[in-house]
């Protein structure tokens, strides 16, 4: 594998490869349009100029909160040609830990749109750090550069110049900390090149095909892979508010042949199509990813797919993607039935670049990495990665780092902080979050084996295992969110078909206790990964009135 000494390398690389390709489309919105692979190197060197010329050069840590479109492609790769590194931050996290997270990062330089500039000036984000300010749109009181002027100053001068070598810090990346404090990653350049060729490996991605990506970050990557972006018309801190329309209408106009969609959005997207017989017949691959996705969501859009197009599901985190990828053929050929007796959810082989193993579960950190911490094949224990696109460490937090990261040798493994095992296929099953286990009296569950069991119920949208109680002997209690339809009255018979459900299985026979509840809360970036913490004050409230 070829490992870059920027991420920015890719760019000019496609842009004398494929000069008049179209590398961005916009169709909607006030700064709608397109630019090509040749615009975008050109546009985005003027602003890395000017961006050097106003202080942002290498090394500044540099908020960037602009949305979807033509600048934030053109201001991101400008930011790593001069080295500079941008601070990323999910939408998911909310205004609540935003604040927080910029403290954190301890920022030299903000680049935002206007209502992010109010927010920061009005809330005091890095108060104390930011010292240069970059307007995208109308610059009120706060001062600073515009980014038309910052393009001006750029217009002439020499190529930029970029991080010396892989090892220079390329960005940090704010995870949603949807079990715990978010967290701010670290990505060397080195990073997002192997994460870019991993990907681009595993899934056969060629240049010159057209990707529609509903998460934001992870669309900087289609122009190092040569592939044409079309930005669809979406919050994409709502995926599963998404209007269909606007997603199906894309592909259909573009000839789109890559998607990448969370759980939730594959969900409503792919209800709306399927109940209308709407077929996407240039879609290649589906990759789907931030939460586990029911086998019910991808048939439901398998069934608008071309034959020998497949939904793939990598698994991995911020911190480490991807580590290992299925596709749909093999979810619904095989697994699908293991899965929903308790077998947990197969997210396939590790990926060539990734070697991934299973330890004993401890809370404690390991300081050395050793071959004995690895339990036998079969056993249930924590996931832990170690390769090229595998993150060293979080920036600023020394406790993380000590809990989250194991030294090997020169390397670095990461605990994923997920519970799996690898069948005697060397397929590795995905069983939950680590801090989700519930520990009774009789022994530990695992969420996601137990929950399965129960999805299977056809009037049940999802359900969360949750432990009330004191630790070591908590009471197993299963919140169940139903589809619509059934009315309050129908809630006793549902109740006791779940039990029987569960009783039919030695894993979930103990789980007596079930809650029905009207929406779980969930993190705003994947509208999938529950806040369980906040399901089980919820139903610790239930059980003891």
């Amino acid at each position: 594998m070829t490992v870059r000494a920027n991420i920015a390398d890719f760019l000019p690389e496609m842009a004398a490869r494929q000069p008049e390709a179209t590398a961005i489309v916009c169709p909607w919105g006030r700064r709608g349009g397109r630019l090509t692979y040749r615009e975008l190197d050109e546009r985005s060197n003027r602003i890395a100029r000017g961006l050097k010329t106003v202080g942002i050069g290498r090394g500044v840590r540099t908020v960037l909160m602009v949305p979807p479109g033509l600048d934030l492609f053109a201001l991101a790769f400008a930011l790593f040609k001069t080295g500079a590194v941008p601070v990323l931050v999910d939408p998911g996290i909310g205004l609540k830990h935003l604040k927080s997270c910029l403290g954190n990062a301890e920022p030299a330089a903000f680049i935002g749109v206007t209502r992010a500039h109010a927010a920061r000036v009005l809330l005091g984000w890095a108060r104390a750090t930011v010292r240069t300010s970059v307007t995208v749109g109308r610059r009120l009181f706060w001062g600073g550069h515009t980014l038309p002027q910052v393009e001006a100053l750029g217009n002439s001068g020499n190529a930029p110049v970029g991080a010396a070598n892989a090892d220079d810090m390329a960005a940090i990346v704010f995870t949603s900390g949807s079990t715990g404090p978010p967290k701010g990653v670290v990505y060397r350049h080195g990073t997002f090149a192997a994460q870019v060729e991993a990907i681009r490996s595993a899934y056969g991605i060629e240049p010159g095909e057209v990707n529609l990506p509903t998460f934001p970050l992870f669309a900087l990557f289609d122009p190092a892979m040569g592939m044409t972006t079309v930005v669809p018309e979406m919050d994409p801190t709502r995926p599963a508010r998404v209007d269909p329309r606007k997603i199906i209408g894309p592909i259909q106009e573009y000839g789109v042949t890559t998607m990448f969609g969370s759980p939730a959005l594959l969900d409503t997207v792919g209800r709306w199509g399927a109940a209308r017989g709407v077929m996407l017949p240039t879609l290649r691959r589906v990759i789907s990813a931030g939460a586990p996705v029911s086998p019910q969501v991808i048939e439901r859009f398998q069934s608008m797919l071309p034959d020998g197009a497949a939904i793939h599901t990598p698994y991995g985190a911020t911190e480490s993607l991807p580590v290992a990828t299925i596709s749909s053929r093999e979810i619904l050929g095989e697994t699908r039935n293991a899965t929903d007796r308790g077998a947990g959810t197969c997210v396939g082989r590790p990926v060539e670049s990734i070697e991934a193993a299973v330890i004993g579960i401890s809370e404690e950190p390991i300081n050395h990495w050793k071959e004995e911490l690895k339990v036998p094949g079969g056993e249930v224990g924590e996931i832990v990665v170690k390769g090229p696109q595998v993150s060293r460490e979080y920036f600023n937090a020394v406790e993380h780092n000590r809990l989250g990261k194991i030294a090997d040798g020169a390397g670095v493994r990461h605990r994923m902080g997920d519970l799996g095992y690898f069948d005697e296929g060397g397929r590795l099953w995905f069983c939950g979050r680590k801090a989700h286990r519930v520990e009774t009296k009789d022994g530990v569950l695992f969420t996601l084996p137990c929950e399965a069991v129960f999805n299977t119920h056809p009037q049940v949208f999802r359900t969360a295992l949750v432990g009330v109680g004191l630790e070591g002997g908590k009471l197993p209690v299963l919140c169940v969110e139903l589809e619509k339809g059934p009315r309050r009255g129908q809630r006793e018979r549902i109740r006791q078909e779940l039990l029987d459900l569960g009783g039919g299985f030695e894993h979930t026979r103990s789980i007596r206790t079930v809650l029905f509840h009207p929406g779980f809360p969930v993190d705003i970036r994947h509208n999938a990964k529950i806040d369980r913490a906040a399901l089980g004050r919820w139903a610790d409230k239930r059980v003891a009135s």
